[in-house]
């Protein structure tokens, strides 16, 4: 008889073993082809600029998670909108409700647009392309000075 943890921990140990038995079935099926334009660093369709070991621009993170609060906030726009497009639900109910609904989603996307609002003024919309910094990699070290640390060890 198991308890309601060996229910989970039965649950758990079958979506990890699920999700091993897709990956390695993805990977038998899947063709492999790599070539040179497939394991090129992949930048939002632009030519790769130096090393991929650089530090990104802040405001593609804001940006990204401005547009994920937008779009998860517009989500509750679709219950409202089903709810408010009821003919029978409308027919129904009294008009205070149906006042006092379109008023709550007014103010609602009002806070929406004062949010965007606020980004915008902020400049948290503005895309500038931050300028390419190429690194000197050629060592201080002279080359000499590897040679004779290379003799003192060959000759142990």
């Amino acid at each position: 008889m198991l308890t309601d943890f060996g229910y989970i921990l039965l649950f758990i140990i079958t979506a990890i073993a699920f999700t091993v038995v897709i990956l390695f079935v993805a990977k038998m099926l899947r063709p492999s082809r790599p070539n040179i334009e497939k394991l090129s660093t992949y930048e939002s369709g632009e030519e790769p600029d130096g090393n991929a070991n650089v530090r990104f621009n802040i405001r593609f993170y804001v940006i990204a998670l401005l547009f994920v609060l937008f779009d998860i906030e517009l989500i509750f726009l679709f219950p409202w909108a089903t709810v408010f497009g009821n003919e029978y639900l409308i027919q129904t109910t009294n008009g205070l409700w149906r006042w006092f609904s379109v008023i709550e989603m007014f103010i609602f996307i009002g806070i929406l647009i004062l949010g965007l609002a606020y980004a915008w003024v902020k400049g948290h919309l503005d895309w500038v392309r931050p300028e390419v910094k190429v690194t000197n990699t050629k060592p201080n070290v002279p080359a000499a000075l590897y040679d004779k640390i290379n003799q003192k060890y060959t000759k142990q």
